[in-house]
């Protein structure tokens, strides 16, 4: 799709894609970051809560250059929740959990998406089934790929955090210091395709396990 959209060869087919995914990114980024945000104050830290970060407004949430990624790639981020690990009665475990609890929501809503994409497939054949069927599918695969690509353990993204349970605190530390450098690599790396192909290959496999989940239902 991003090569037809720089050719200028893009089919309605893609451009149908495209506008279903900006209300999945919507979606999708506002569930996940008010996830990390209702974690991290269940587990005490009221932060994200007292910032409003709890808030189902999308406006809330959205990361400019993270949304355009997610757009085009399938792949981005949103504006990090803030919490402050003090707060924590065990700062390493749960800075772990508040992190894994945005990728667990978009695996959820993956999986959901992909059932409903099945059961969908029952209903008599229309334009608008297909359209809702598209949807469905667009938006199992967008928070598939919101959940694998937050889990890379760099900084920013989510994996980041989880790691910095299993590492001692200077070397994680360390390492954050060059977040920044890490991020551009990264930004590099997506741009040049390379994590395509592995992400891509996770994704429909998770998709297929979602979609086929369906017969496990003995009405189905």
């Amino acid at each position: 799709m991003l090569q037809s959209l720089f050719n200028g060869t893009i089919s309605k087919f893609d451009l149908i894609v495209l506008l279903l995914r900006i209300p999945c990114i919507l979606l999708s980024l506002t569930v996940h970051e008010v996830s990390h945000g209702y974690a991290a104050y269940k587990l005490g830290d009221p932060t994200a809560k007292a910032l409003g970060r709890l808030d189902l407004n999308p406006l809330r949430h959205l990361d400019p250059f993270g949304t355009i990624c997610l757009l085009l790639f399938g792949f981005g981020w949103a504006k990090p929740v803030p919490i402050n690990p003090l707060h924590f009665k065990h700062m390493k475990r749960d800075t772990a959990i508040t992190a894994a609890a945005g990728p667990l929501s978009n695996f959820l809503l993956g999986f959901l998406g992909a059932f409903l994409c099945r059961a969908a497939s029952y209903l008599p054949y229309s334009q608008p089934v297909y359209i809702l069927m598209l949807f469905l599918s667009v938006f199992s695969t967008l928070n598939f790929g919101l959940a694998l690509f937050n889990l890379i353990p760099i900084p920013p993204l989510d994996g980041s955090r989880i790691l910095f349970a299993f590492l001692p605190t200077n070397a994680y530390f360390a390492v954050m210091k060059y977040e920044r450098y890490i991020m551009i690599g990264m930004m590099i790396l997506l741009w040049s395709g390379i994590v395509d192909l592995p992400l891509s290959g996770a994704i429909d496999s998770l998709y297929s396990l979602g979609y086929n989940l369906f017969y496990l239902f003995p009405a189905a």
